[in-house]
C-alpha cells in the first residue's frame, strides 16, 4: 500500500512538474535590459542552431579560438571556444578564480545572492567541500540507487504506455526521471519536491532576466536551510543525512545548504535536457536506436557520444583572471571575465577532426560535457547511470516511436546556459 501511494504521488509530481515547465517556456522575449544590451559574440555560446553550435561561434574557431568582448557595464570578457584552449583555462586553477565575489557588484548581482557550493568557490573552500562530497559520488555508494533508477524509469514508461494519443517526452520522461532520482539521493520529502524543482529550472532561463536565476537560487537555499536544520536533528539515509553523520563537525549549515542546492541544480535540468535531446537523437538515428535495443554493450558508447555531441551545459562557470595571464598566446588582463564554450570545444576540429557530427562509433573519450579540472561535474557518474538506464528502456518499450510533429516545428531554447528542447511530442506506436 505504501509503495502504491508513493508511486501515485510521484506520478502527480511528474505531471505538476511538466505543467510548470511548459508554462515557463511559453514566455517570449528577453525581459532584462541587461541581457538585451549584451553583445552577440558573448551570447553566441548560449545559442544553438538546432543541435549544433551557431555558425558565428564556430566560423572563426580555427583562427581565433579566444576572442575579446567589451561589456556594457565596465568589464571586459573573453570567449574561449577551442578544445585545447578551454582545457587550458579550466585546468588553470592558480590563474583563474571561480569565486562569487568576482561577480558581486556587476550587472545587478549582490554579495547576498552568493549560492555557495562548488561552482562558485576556489580552494581551499572548494577543496574542503569536494572532499566531503566525493565519497558520496563513488560508484560503490551510487550503486545503491540502481534499483530505484530502474524503478523510476519503468514507472514513467508504464505511465506513458497508459496514455492515449501523443506523449510529450519532456514532460512524461525527461523531467521526472532525474528530478525523482536527485530527490532519492538527497532524501527530500515527497511532498516538497515540486516546489524546488521549479526553482531549479528557473535559474537556467536567461529570458527571465539577468538576475532572475539568483532569485531562484536564494529561494532554493532558504528551503535547504530548513532541510539541513531537520537533518541535524534527525539525520536520514540520504546524502544530506550521511554528510551530517560523517562530517557534522566540519561543515556548517550554510555550506551544506549550498552543496544540496548545487547537487539539485547540477543533477536535475542538465540530465533532463540530455534525456530529451538524446531521445530526439535516437529518433533521428534509427540505426543507433536498434543497437540499443539489441546490444546491452551499446549503451555506454552511445551515451558518451551523445554527451559530447549535445553538450547540454553550453558554458562553464565563469572564470576571472587573478593576474595577467597568457593562454595559447593570448594575454588576458587581471580581473577580466572568461567564458568557456563547452559545446564549441566539443565540436572543435582539433578534437573531432570530422566536423563533430554525431557518430555512434566514435570513441568520445576526453569530451568536455562535464567540464574539466577541479570543477568537473562531481555527479558525472550519476548522470551516466540514469542515461544508460533510460535510453535503452525507452527504445525497447516503444520500438515504433516516432515524432508527432514535423522536425521543423520543434522549439529549442533560444538563450540558455543549459540547452534543451521545449517539448518533444511523439507517437509511441
Amino acid at each position: 500500500m505504501e509503495f502504491t501511494l508513493k508511486a501515485n504521488l510521484r506520478s502527480r509530481i511528474a505531471a505538476r512538474l511538466g505543467r510548470i515547465y511548459l508554462s515557463r517556456i511559453q514566455r517570449n522575449g528577453i525581459s532584462s535590459s541587461t541581457i538585451a544590451r549584451l553583445p552577440e559574440p558573448l551570447l553566441a555560446p548560449m545559442r544553438r542552431d538546432g543541435l549544433d553550435p551557431v555558425p558565428g561561434l564556430t566560423a572563426k574557431q580555427a583562427e581565433q579560438p579566444i576572442y575579446q568582448v567589451p561589456l556594457p557595464f565596465g568589464m571586459d570578457a573573453w570567449v574561449v571556444t577551442g578544445y585545447d584552449e578551454v582545457k587550458a583555462v579550466l585546468g588553470e586553477t592558480d590563474g583563474f578564480s571561480n569565486d562569487f565575489t568576482n561577480l558581486a557588484g556587476n550587472a545587478g548581482v549582490s554579495e547576498e545572492q552568493n549560492p555557495g557550493g562548488l561552482g562558485f568557490s576556489d580552494p581551499p573552500v572548494h577543496t574542503h567541500l569536494r572532499r566531503i562530497l566525493t565519497p558520496e559520488f563513488t560508484m560503490r555508494r551510487l550503486r545503491r540507487l540502481t534499483p530505484r533508477i530502474d524503478a523510476i524509469v519503468e514507472e514513467r514508461l508504464d505511465a506513458m504506455a497508459a496514455s492515449e494519443g501523443p506523449v510529450d517526452l519532456v514532460e512524461a520522461f525527461a523531467l521526472p526521471i532525474p528530478s525523482l532520482t536527485i530527490c532519492e539521493l538527497l532524501g527530500v520529502p515527497y511532498e516538497d519536491r515540486h516546489d524546488f524543482q521549479q526553482l531549479a529550472m528557473e535559474r537556467f532561463d536567461l529570458f527571465a532576466g539577468a538576475t532572475a536565476p539568483f532569485g531562484a537560487i536564494s529561494a532554493s537555499l532558504s528551503y535547504f536551510r530548513d532541510v539541513v536544520k531537520k537533518q541535524r536533528e534527525n539525520p536520514g539515509d540520504g546524502l544530506l543525512g550521511m554528510i551530517v553523520k560523517e562530517h557534522g563537525d566540519t561543515v556548517d549549515d550554510e555550506e551544506l545548504a549550498g552543496l544540496a542546492d548545487g547537487i539539485l541544480t547540477g543533477g536535475f535540468e542538465t540530465t533532463a535536457s540530455m534525456l530529451a535531446l538524446g531521445s530526439l537523437l535516437l529518433l533521428q538515428h534509427p540505426d543507433a536506436a536498434a543497437r540499443l535495443r539489441d546490444d546491452d554493450a551499446a549503451a555506454s558508447p552511445f551515451v558518451e557520444e551523445a554527451l559530447r555531441y549535445l553538450t547540454v551545459v553550453q558554458v562553464a562557470f565563469p572564470r576571472f583572471a587573478r593576474e595577467d595571464i597568457e593562454i595559447a598566446g593570448v594575454r588576458i588582463p587581471k580581473g577580466d571575465l572568461v567564458l568557456c564554450s563547452l559545446s564549441g570545444g566539443n565540436r572543435d576540429a582539433k578534437y573531432t577532426a570530422d566536423g563533430g557530427g554525431f557518430d555512434p562509433d566514435r570513441k568520445a573519450s576526453g569530451h568536455l560535457a562535464f567540464g574539466y579540472g577541479i570543477h568537473r561535474c562531481i555527479g558525472a557518474e550519476l548522470a551516466r547511470m540514469e542515461l544508460r538506464a533510460a535510453y535503452p528502456a525507452l527504445v525497447r518499450r516503444f520500438p515504433e516511436m516516432r515524432l508527432a510533429v514535423a522536425p521543423d516545428d520543434l522549439a529549442f531554447r533560444k538563450l540558455s546556459i543549459v540547452y534543451g528542447v521545449e517539448s518533444l511530442p511523439v507517437h509511441l506506436r
